[in-house]
């Protein structure tokens, strides 16, 4: 079998879009383990000029929990295992919401949710301390599993939240990563139940996973050389960017519509 009819077996795409999606794969992995997030929407914003509608969040969930699978093994040592355990019952919950909701909020509004939100969390006087504690976390874990599995972009909300609770760039992503593997795990759940059929596109979701853990060593090797003052610096804007990005969008889905 040659390499082109390999790529093509993959999945329902054709064989150069797979390979450039995993090539991807590997970028974005490396630019979250870099800058602390980021990875996943711009992941999400490929997919969604080349896959169909049905399979975007699906086959988008499978790979970044693939992704996160291996930033987190590499980070381990750093993770805040109090944040995790507070915030795994607000997944459980978000995902059994995802599964029964009937009801959605028109396009483009929960994208300025989620963007007003990493927003106030980066440059507003800060979240408070009781937001920041246990039931803070449980209630942040339901409602962007929630959002993610709608809308596939929670990431930076709590990669925002995280930065409240977390000081060292290593702890940040370590725990980032345990949270995101919790979410993006429900998706398989959710969706599962919901009908998709992900064997058409196991080939390439394991592709991608690959193609992730070569991306995310780099990524991390890149970060061990950064301060950690000039990581928050880096963290901070790319969130800034990504909720620029994502109230754009959303004002552009309620325009349209």
């Amino acid at each position: 079998m040659s390499l082109l009819a390999a790529l093509d077996a993959l999945s329902p795409l054709a064989g150069g879009l797979d390979l450039t999606l995993i090539a991807l794969s590997m970028l974005t992995s490396a630019f979250t383990a870099t800058f602390g997030a980021g990875g996943g929407v711009l992941m999400i914003m490929a997919l969604a000029q080349v896959m169909p509608p049905a399979a975007l969040i699906p086959v988008h969930g499978m790979v970044q929990l693939g992704s996160n699978v291996g930033r987190a093994g590499m980070t381990w040592r750093h993770l805040d295992r109090a944040t995790l355990l507070a915030f795994l019952p607000g997944v459980a919950l978000g995902a059994l919401a995802a599964v029964w909701l009937l009801i959605r909020l028109p396009a483009g509004v929960l994208e300025l949710c989620i963007a007003a939100f990493v927003l106030f969390t980066l440059w507003g006087p800060g979240l408070p301390g009781r937001a920041l504690g246990g039931p803070g976390i449980l209630i942040v874990g339901a409602v962007t599993t929630l959002l993610s599995s709608l809308v596939g972009a929670s990431g930076p909300m709590v990669a925002a939240f995280i930065k409240q609770r977390q000081e060292g760039r290593l702890a940040k992503v370590a725990t980032f990563s345990a949270c995101m593997v919790a979410q993006h795990l429900t998706k398989a759940f959710v969706f599962g139940a919901a009908g998709f059929v992900f064997h058409d596109w196991l080939g390439l979701i394991l592709a991608m996973v690959a193609a992730g853990f070569v991306g995310t060593w780099l990524g991390l090797n890149v970060l061990k050389r950064l301060s950690d003052h000039r990581f928050d610096r880096l963290f901070r804007l790319t969130l800034t960017l990504l909720a620029l990005r994502l109230a754009w969008l959303g004002l552009s889905r309620l325009w349209g519509a």
